[in-house]
C-alpha cells in the first residue's frame, strides 16, 4: 500500500485562507518598511558555508542546513574524521555551502560586497525565508519566513527610536494593544556578567541568561552555578527575580565600569525620548535578562512578547551589532535592525480571531456558464470590470446551476453574473446577490463596477 504524501518535517503547505491570512500581515509590514524610509533587497537562499559559520555561536553554527558537494567535490571527504567520530570535520569535507540561517549575516556579507554600489546609512528590509534545524514545535518551524529592517553605517541612537516606533506602528495596525517591547544592552549584560565572576565565560553565561523564559529562574541558577563554581546563588537569584530595574539601580550596580555606563546611558535616552514624546501605543520595559543569544550584537537588543500569550514566545526582535561586517573586511560600519516573526505572529493573531473576516473572499464576482458563446459575449463586461479592481472568476464548465452556485458559496463569493439564452437575446444580465438571493436584470451597456 502506497504511503500518503506528506512535506519534510518542520514545513509546511499554505491553503489559500492562510496565505491570504499570511499576506495581510505581510502587506501591512511591507508598506510600514517602506513608510519608514527602507529599501528592499534580496539575496540568494544558499551562502557559503564560510560566510555563515562562526557568526551565531556554537548553538546557531549547529542548526545551520548544510548542503552536500555534489559530483567530483564529494571526493574530497575526510573518512578519518569519519572514523574518529569528528563529525564537525567530517561535515565540512562535504559540504561548501548550506541554507542561509537568518537575514542578518547575509545582509552584512551583502554590504561589504556591494558598498561601492551602496548610499550609506544604507536602510534595507528583506522579507524572505530561512533555514534553521531546530526541533519544530508550536511556533517553531525548519523553514519559516523572516521580515527585517536594518539601517548600517549610523550609529546614531535615533535609529533605535524608529527602529521601536516600526514595531509600534506595524503592532498597532495588526490590531495588537497588549505588547511588551523588552530592551537591554549586551554592556550591561558584560557587566552582569562580571558581576556574577563569569567574565571569561561571557558568552557561555549569555546564553543560560538568555533561557530564562523558557527554563525558569531555578534552572538558570543551576546552570550558572554549573558554570561558575563560586557564584553568589542568592545575589543571581534576586536580580533575576526583580520584576522592574530602574536606571538609577543600573547606575548603583554597574555605573563605575565606563562600558556598561555607555550602555545605560543610551538606553536611558531611548526610554527618555519614547516617554516624553507618548509616541508608542504598547509598552516599553527596561529588562536586564533580556539577552537574545546571537554572539554579533554589540548595543542595544529589543524583544517583542505578547503579555496575554507568552507561551508563544517572542513576536520579534533584533539590536546593534558594530562588527559584523568587518567579518567580511567592511571596518567601522555599525548596524542594527529588527525582525518580525510572522509566523508566530500569525498563530498569535489566530488564537485571538484578530483577522478581518473577509480574507476568505479569494474573489468578488462568479461568472455562472451557460456555455463559451455567452462567455465570448461576456467577456468585454469582465475585461472592464477587472481593469476596474473586481476579482472575477468564471466556472469553468457547463454545468448544473446549482453545482455553480455551490462552488460560489464555498468562496463566500458575494455576487453572481448569469447570461443565459434570454439575457442574450436583450442584451442583458442577471445580477445576482449571492448572500441575499435577491437579483436583478441590467443592461449589458449599463454595467458597471459600482453595481458590485
Amino acid at each position: 500500500m502506497l504511503k500518503s504524501p506528506s512535506n519534510p518535517k518542520g514545513t509546511r503547505d499554505f491553503l489559500p485562507l492562510t496565505l491570504s491570512r499570511r499576506n495581510y500581515i505581510l502587506d501591512i509590514i511591507k508598506y510600514n518598511f517602506k513608510l519608514f524610509g527602507f529599501l528592499e533587497i534580496e539575496t540568494p537562499a544558499l551562502e557559503k558555508s564560510s560566510t555563515l559559520l562562526g557568526k551565531y555561536g556554537n548553538e546557531g553554527d549547529r542548526l545551520v542546513f548544510k548542503i552536500l558537494n555534489s559530483g567530483d567535490k564529494i571526493k574530497k571527504a575526510d573518512m578519518i574524521a569519519l572514523e574518529q567520530c569528528n563529525l564537525s570535520t567530517f561535515t565540512n569535507s562535504i559540504s561548501e555551502k548550506g541554507l542561509r540561517y537568518d537575514l542578518t549575516v547575509p545582509l552584512a556579507r551583502f554590504v561589504a560586497q556591494h558598498q561601492n554600489d551602496l548610499v550609506f546609512p544604507f536602510k534595507r528590509f528583506q522579507i524572505q525565508n530561512v533555514w534553521r534545524a531546530d526541533r519544530p514545535q508550536h511556533g517553531r518551524f525548519q523553514e519559516f519566513t523572516q521580515c527585517d529592517a536594518d539601517v548600517i553605517g549610523s550609529k546614531s541612537i535615533v535609529q533605535e527610536i524608529e527602529l521601536i516606533k516600526l514595531y509600534d506602528s506595524v503592532f498597532s495596525q495588526l490590531g495588537f494593544d497588549d505588547l511588551i517591547f523588552k530592551i537591554n544592552h549586551r554592556n550591561i549584560l558584560t557587566a552582569l556578567a562580571n558581576y556574577m565572576g563569569a567574565k571569561s565565560k561571557l558568552n557561555e553565561f549569555i546564553s543560560i541568561i538568555d533561557k530564562l523564559d523558557k527554563i525558569g529562574i531555578e534552572n538558570v541558577v543551576i546552570e550558572v552555578k554549573n558554570l561558575i563554581k563560586n557564584v553568589s546563588v542568592s545575589k543571581l537569584s534576586n536580580l533575576l527575580s526583580e520584576k522592574e530595574i530602574s536606571i538609577l539601580k543600573l547606575n548603583k550596580l554597574f555605573g563605575e565600569s565606563s562600558q556598561a555606563k555607555r550602555g545605560i546611558d543610551e538606553l536611558n535616552t531611548i526610554l527618555e525620548f519614547i516617554s516624553d514624546n507618548k509616541c508608542i501605543k504598547n509598552e516599553i520595559k527596561l529588562d536586564i535578562t533580556l539577552a537574545r543569544g546571537l554572539n554579533y550584537y554589540t548595543g542595544t537588543i529589543i524583544e517583542v512578547i505578547s503579555k496575554s500569550n507568552r507561551a508563544i514566545g517572542s513576536l520579534g526582535g533584533g539590536g546593534r551589532y558594530d562588527n559584523l561586517t568587518s567579518l567580511f573586511n567592511l571596518k567601522n560600519t555599525s548596524g542594527v535592525g529588527i525582525s518580525f516573526g510572522l509566523d508566530r505572529i500569525y498563530l498569535d493573531m489566530e488564537e485571538k480571531n484578530m483577522f478581518p473576516v473577509d480574507l476568505g473572499n479569494h474573489f468578488d464576482i462568479i461568472i455562472i456558464n451557460f456555455g463559451i458563446n455567452y462567455i465570448k459575449k461576456l467577456y468585454p463586461l469582465i475585461d472592464l470590470l477587472r481593469q476596474n479592481g473586481k476579482k472575477i472568476s468564471i466556472y469553468p464548465d457547463k454545468a448544473k446551476l446549482n453545482k455553480q452556485f455551490s462552488y460560489a458559496d464555498k468562496h463566500k463569493i458575494s455576487k453572481a453574473i448569469i447570461m443565459g439564452e434570454n439575457e442574450s437575446d436583450n442584451n442583458e444580465i442577471i445580477i445576482k446577490n449571492m448572500i441575499t438571493g435577491t437579483q436583478s436584470n441590467h443592461s449589458i451597456s449599463e454595467v458597471n463596477s459600482t453595481l458590485f
